[in-house]
């Protein structure tokens, strides 16, 4: 599958990240992203609002020139939250929290897709995009797609002034192609 985060800087039209992921490899952890950016997982049950499990309006709430951006965290907003689309299905915790998927994969080189987590077996919505190649993530985070259009726009994350942390990346657009 072939999905696409259509993307603002600062309220301007940034442009399209075009990602294949890797099904056939990841199979679980590629349904899980797919099924978040067509908007088709349902609504959070870690909200006290409902709120819609999907990446449509959310930020790239850390970004880090050389090394990743990361977001995915539609709950929150700040990198705290976020659910999978498996949340309330058997395999997968109260927050949807699923297993790392064996992936023999690296962080090898710029524009792969990556699963955020914050140990074993704790993936949910959050992703990031290498800037860079990151091997010391390998074992560590699955690595279950790549940017295969609109990989320039990660130039435009890491450059710039104000510094990455106060320019606001936000998925203005999402789905699968």
């Amino acid at each position: 599958p072939t999905c696409f985060l259509d993307l603002e800087l600062d309220g301007a039209r940034l442009g399209r990240l075009t990602l294949r992921l890797f099904a056939d490899k990841t199979p679980r952890t590629a349904e899980n992203f797919r099924l978040l950016c067509r908007g088709d997982a349902g609504y959070s049950t870690a909200t006290w609002k409902k709120t819609k499990r999907s990446y449509e309006g959310t930020a790239f709430h850390r970004v880090v020139p050389g090394f990743v951006a990361q977001g995915g965290d539609f709950t929150r907003g700040d990198g705290t939250g976020g659910e999978s689309a498996y949340a309330g299905t058997p395999g997968a915790d109260a927050l949807g929290k699923f297993a790392d998927e064996p992936c023999r994969m690296r962080h090898d080189r710029r524009g792969l897709l990556s699963m955020a987590n914050s140990g074993a077996d704790t993936n949910g919505s959050q992703f990031f995009v290498t800037l860079a190649a990151c091997r010391h993530l390998d074992g560590k985070h699955v690595v279950f797609g790549e940017v295969v259009g609109g990989l320039d726009l990660l130039d435009k994350f890491e450059a710039g002034t104000p510094p990455p942390p106060e320019r606001r990346v936000v998925v203005a657009a999402c789905g699968e192609l």
